[in-house]
């Protein structure tokens, strides 16, 4: 019997008795950027209109869990003007000619979007006006609109939009920048909570996911590779394998990997040996039997113990690049009263998304057909084409949803193997990945040391930064997402600055960027610090960061209201007073073995402050009691039950990845399942309590800023708990757990 995982759920439901499936209402979204990309769209493809009134709009960007594919076409509904209940949501195909821009990643999916979007349902709702005004004979400006309705007040017409898009199809759409949009005190959509679009079919076990792909003469392929990346075969028992049930075919990929020792994020077809079966599981059942004898190549040297010491070598020698100063560092060293030093560090870590990596590709006749949940479907369309040998106008991309991405979808590795071995066999190919197969073989978020030495006046008052990052690289280049923002607070707020850049470590596997890239591991560094800074000055950690923030930024950190990548120090101040008033900070219980820590980042154009409260026993056993957590992503929120979901859940990531970590030997990626990267659990999750604080700013992103503060937030009341203060991640190098 073929045995679907949606058939084994319901058998061993019943076989237990219980079944206890716990799902996310769909997530949400952000915010605003310019409307200059609004006037390359034709409005047209975005949506349809049934002559019975009922309305189909296209979600145009890949769906991860995010919320996007319920929040983009919320957008244009709500400019549309109709009843959310009459909206249909279909996925569109991934073409960039009709759709723009199709991108998921960095919390942009609103700034991109949030005017675009709103233009398109305008454009709409102006044609429909049109027609109406056109066959009534009266003006427009006379006309108006309500619940999928044109209206003529003054003759009491009206014409529902399904009588009307016939002859609004045949119209000349406005230019996207000229259609006048709604004032916000006008909505009736943006600022509720609808399901998610998806959330009926993922609960009735719908196939909605690249991994639910079936098609009619299908093969199932796993692929073995080599333990250390890059690795090649020599010889393997291929024949021996190609006899086993169901396997219809067993292929060497000798890959196209290139010999640049600092991988790009999509460095090509890794080599290894395909199994090509009937079915996923006798295609990995006879994996099992599969002997290598591998060529491990250059990545052998890569280990663990060896990576730290060469960065604690780096940190005693000079930058190898000095990437921002400011003022004389060493000058306001001397003179400070009271001097610290610290190193921090933290580990590569796997992206651990629930569904693994896989995709579907069917190539005949010098056409190919993708089923891809690739986070950047033009990417996944332009490297298929290559593998193939095709123009990327040959490649009709299907996008699916994705069962978490986190940036690992970034990397379209299992989108041209499936296309790679489809054209080989000429039958449509299923590539799955194992659990292992995905935690050994990531594009990894990159490990970083950092060596820290401040300076305090004799009033308390920071005076002196000095930062020293060091990462992997050849010395001129930084392995992919390894990088360190240079504006990152307190930079441009001390009245000495300087940070440097160290990258010449070594590395031969593949990284990249994890959600709240580059952030997510100097957030815990530079926020710790900080309350060490406050510890040693003898002052509250709140208030030691809103002094701070009150200082004018030095040149190059100057505030731009039209750039808002530039930190805003009010927003930032905002976020912080918001979150001590909601936890009582200023009144916060002293107690041994109880703490309170707080914190807060800037990051992907949003704003968020936490505070955590933590008890630890005798055992370094950390309980997370309760967690605060205010945001200011602009002036207005999509969705905001979604908006709270997608909040709590990248607290709860941030905890889990505290405990996480991927470590090497001989090359090889130790930690490969979740035995060995412990995920947060129902019984450690902390009451979450989340605000948002509305500004006056464009709506921005929720994807990832709410992360990097959470992990600080808990180190440092661990420390105000126990005294201990933790530097390394993940926990257990510092003696910790959680309980």
């Amino acid at each position: 019997m073929k045995l679907d995982r949606r058939t084994f759920l319901k058998i061993t439901a019943t076989a237990s008795g219980a079944f206890l499936l716990g799902i996310d209402a769909d997530l949400l979204a952000y915010g605003q950027r310019s409307n200059r990309s609004a006037n390359t769209l034709s409005p047209r493809p975005f949506l349809r209109i049934a002559p019975d009134g009922a309305v189909t709009i296209m979600a145009k960007n890949p769906e991860a869990g995010q919320g996007s594919k319920t929040m983009l076409p919320m957008l244009i509904a709500e400019e549309l003007d109709v009843d959310w209940k009459s909206v249909r949501v279909e996925q569109a195909e991934g073409d960039a000619s009709l759709y723009g821009f199709q991108f998921l990643g960095g919390s942009m999916a609103t700034p991109m979007n949030w005017d675009p979007m709103r233009r398109v349902g305008a454009a709409w709702r102006q044609m429909l006006v049109q027609a109406a005004a056109t066959s009534w004979s009266v003006p427009e400006s006379e006309c108006s609109t309500r619940a999928g309705q044109v209206l003529h007040s003054a003759s009491g017409r009206s014409a529902g939009y399904g009588e009307l898009v016939a002859k609004a199809a045949t119209l000349t759409p406005p230019a996207l920048d000229s259609v006048k949009l709604k004032d916000p005190a006008q909505y009736t959509i943006l600022g509720t909570s609808p399901e998610g679009v998806d959330t009926a079919a993922i609960v009735l076990g719908k196939p909605l996911f690249g991994i639910d792909v079936e098609l009619p003469g299908m093969l199932h392929a796993v692929i073995q590779k080599c333990p250390v990346f890059g690795g090649k075969v020599k010889t393997a028992n291929t024949d021996e394998i190609a006899k086993m049930p169901g396997v219809r075919k067993v292929i060497v990929i000798a890959g196209t990997l290139t010999d640049d020792p600092v991988l790009p994020l999509n460095p090509g077809l890794e080599p290894g040996v395909a199994i090509l079966a009937d079915t996923w599981w006798q295609a990995q059942s006879a994996r099992a039997n599969l002997q290598v004898d591998w060529d491990f190549g250059t990545g052998t040297f890569q280990d663990s113990t060896t990576f730290a010491q060469q960065a604690a070598d780096a940190l005693k020698q000079p930058y190898g690049q000095v990437l921002s100063q400011y003022g004389d560092v060493d000058a306001a060293l001397h003179g400070a009263a009271k001097v610290l030093e610290a190193t921090y560090s933290y580990p590569f870590l796997s992206h651990n998304t629930l569904e693994p990596q896989g995709a579907t590709a069917s190539f005949a006749a010098g056409k190919l057909e993708l089923w891809s949940n690739s986070q950047d479907p033009a990417s996944a369309k332009r490297l298929t084409a290559k593998i193939t040998g095709l123009m990327p106008s040959d490649v009709k991309l299907h996008i699916m949803r994705s069962g978490g991405s986190f940036g690992r979808r970034f990397v379209c590795d299992a989108d041209v193997e499936a296309a790679w071995l489809s054209r080989q066999v000429g039958k449509p190919v299923k590539v799955t990945w194992s659990r292992e197969d995905d935690m050994t073989h990531d594009n990894y978020r990159p490990a970083g040391t950092i060596g820290l030495k401040a300076g305090l006046d004799p009033s308390g008052k920071l005076i002196a930064w000095r930062e020293h990052y060091v990462t992997f690289g050849d010395g001129k280049r930084t392995i992919t997402s390894g990088g360190v923002g240079t504006q990152d607070f307190p930079g441009g707020y001390v009245a000495a600055y300087q940070l440097g850049l160290s990258n010449s470590i070594p590395f031969r596997s593949r990284t990249g960027p994890l959600r709240a890239p580059g952030v997510n591991g100097q957030a815990f560094v530079l926020q710790s610090f900080l309350d060490e800074l406050a510890v040693a000055a003898g002052r509250d950690p709140l208030d030691f960061q809103l002094e701070l923030l009150s200082h004018t930024p030095a040149p190059g950190f100057e505030v731009h209201p039209d750039r808002p990548s530039s930190l805003n120090p009010e927003r930032l101040r905002g976020v912080l007073e918001r979150v001590a008033e909601k936890s009582n900070w200023r009144k916060r219980p002293q107690q041994p073995g109880r703490g309170f820590g707080i914190a807060a980042f800037f990051c992907h154009l949003s704003y968020f402050a936490e505070v955590a409260e933590v008890s630890v026993d005798a055992q370094n056993r950390i309980t997370v009691h309760h967690i605060w957590a205010v945001g200011d992503v602009g002036s207005q929120l999509i969705n905001p039950r979604a908006a709270d979901n997608l909040t709590a859940g990248g607290i709860l990531e941030g905890l889990t990845q505290m405990e996480q970590e991927i470590t090497f030997t001989h090359g090889a990626p130790v930690q490969d399942n979740f035995d060995q990267q412990p995920l947060v659990r129902m019984g450690q999750v902390p009451i979450i309590e989340i605000e948002f604080r509305k500004s006056e700013f464009s709506p921005t992103g929720l994807g990832e800023p709410m992360l990097p503060p959470a992990i600080p937030a808990v180190t440092n009341a661990v420390f105000a708990a126990t005294g201990k203060r933790i530097r390394t991640l993940p926990l257990k190098r510092s003696g910790f757990r959680f309980a």
